[in-house]
């Protein structure tokens, strides 16, 4: 069974929770040896979930960063766009503390091992304690901003564990919290070094890939642009796009693009692209 995926919007506050779906939001605590204590994973059930006795697929989201330890709570709300994609369960981990607010979703040494905590422990926990589809096949990551540099790099490194991966305005190297800087955390935590791997990985099996970036996006515009440069020179299966604005929640709240693993052919059509 495959994912429809959706694109994102961003609100402007936490009150834009979506009020009606709140009996489907289950705030899930997890005992983290990674983290070396206790995270937190919002879980957006789909309506009928209680009463089906199916099985669903999984879009686990990440958040931007810099960012609090509750910040995976206010986006909620994109419960209600699980209406758009089909039945589906929607995992929202924490991915930042109090004194680790810019962590980028890697793996840094005891009691900070983000990337084992979100691709890892987190899977295992939501798939022991809600009815999901238990395979590749049945489990989606994506991210906006800092959260698409993780949902890329996390994804590419357990491409075993999610058949689809995307960015929105996303970046796919290491950065300061400015996203301007680069921390040196090795190679294989900047996507650029990662195609070939993705490259390999198709042979086998189909994963889908896609990002964009805004056309005012100054910081990272120029990135995304390459990274869809050096895919096409490698041949690898990708999908693109540049729409009009923004690092913004201009773009974000405009832009709902849509995608399906099932097809390669699947493009993002709820905005009109600049360029492909």
């Amino acid at each position: 069974m495959g994912i429809a995926l959706f694109g994102l919007a961003i609100a402007a506050s936490a009150a834009a929770v979506a009020l009606g779906r709140q009996s489907h939001q289950v705030d899930e605590s997890i005992r983290s040896v990674a983290l070396s204590g206790t995270a937190h994973a919002l879980v957006v059930l789909p309506d009928g979930y209680a009463s089906s006795g199916k099985h669903y697929p999984v879009i686990y989201f990440l958040h931007g960063l810099p960012a609090g330890p509750s910040t995976y709570r206010n986006s909620a709300w994109l419960g209600d766009m699980l209406e758009r994609v089909g039945p589906a369960i929607l995992v929202m981990p924490q991915g930042a503390r109090a004194d680790d607010t810019d962590p980028e979703y890697l793996n840094w040494g005891v009691g900070r091992n983000w990337e084992t905590f979100v691709s890892e422990e987190l899977p295992a926990v939501i798939d022991k304690r809600f009815r999901t589809i238990r395979s590749r096949n049945g489990r989606a990551l994506i991210g906006l901003s800092a959260g698409g540099f993780g949902a890329t790099v996390l994804g590419l490194h357990h491409l075993g564990s999610f058949s689809v991966v995307e960015s929105w305005s996303g970046y796919f190297h290491p950065t300061d919290p400015t996203g301007t800087r680069a921390l040196a955390r090795g190679p294989l935590t900047s996507a650029h070094n990662l195609i070939s791997v993705l490259k390999a990985d198709d042979r086998d099996r189909s994963t889908f890939f896609g990002f964009y970036v805004g056309d005012g996006d100054s910081r990272f515009l120029a990135e995304n642009l390459q990274l869809n440069r050096e895919l096409n020179d490698a041949h690898v299966k990708h999908l693109f796009a540049v729409y009009s604005g923004g690092h913004s929640t201009t773009l974000w709240e405009s832009c709902t693009p849509t995608a399906s693993p099932a097809s390669s052919e699947a493009c993002w059509s709820a905005c009109s692209p600049t360029r492909r």
